[in-house]
């Protein structure tokens, strides 16, 4: 256990960092508010659920290995990342006294989760990397995997709180249309960023 500081600190900051999962939350909480941005923030926590339970029993790498599905799982991803930009951008600005439109739900959540590049890569990146239990490796793996879905969940929070906020803050719509269209370019951004 003496890796566990060393572990939350490395998943705190890869977690917690700006990514998909991150911006679109808080993109999502500015265009709708958190209450409306809930179902939304759940599915990208289930998502992680599988992501974890992928990563740490070894399956992504296994289906990674077989020739042809690393680019067609970048390509899917990329895709969906920019559908997700496009739903992004084209939200009621914020400042818009009424958000017309359905936020997106529980399954855009889990589907962006299970998209997103980042969320593979930071999950492989503290599990390969620490050990937390010597000796036990399912027991190592389970808690690496509920410590690092705590955190996931926390800081889910925070970004969906911090993007109504930014939402009850700008009143302006030209401002808002702004920030939305900066939200999107960015998530554009992180799928130029996987091909480079």
């Amino acid at each position: 256990m003496n890796a566990a500081p060393l572990f939350l600190m490395t998943s705190l900051a890869l977690v917690a960092s700006p990514g998909p999962n991150t911006l679109s939350l808080t993109a999502i909480g500015a265009a709708f508010g958190t209450r409306r941005g809930v179902p939304y923030m759940i599915g990208l926590d289930l998502g992680m659920v599988v992501v974890v339970a992928l990563v740490g029993s070894g399956l992504w790498a296994v289906m990674l290995s077989y020739p042809g599905v690393g680019p067609v799982v970048t390509v899917a991803a990329s895709l969906y990342l920019i559908y997700l930009a496009f739903k992004i951008a084209t939200a009621p600005p914020l400042g818009a006294t009424a958000v017309p439109g359905r936020a997106p739900g529980l399954s855009a959540g889990v589907t962006l989760s299970l998209t997103n590049p980042k969320a593979y890569v930071s999950v492989a990146a503290v599990v390969s990397r620490y050990t937390l239990m010597p000796g036990q490796p399912v027991a190592d793996e389970l808690l690496k995997g509920a410590l690092f879905l705590a955190l996931v969940v926390a800081v889910n929070v925070a970004w969906l709180a911090a993007g109504s906020l930014l939402g009850r803050i700008v009143t302006n719509p030209r401002v808002g249309r702004a920030v939305n269209l900066t939200f999107a370019a960015v998530l554009v951004v992180s799928v130029a960023a996987a091909f480079l």
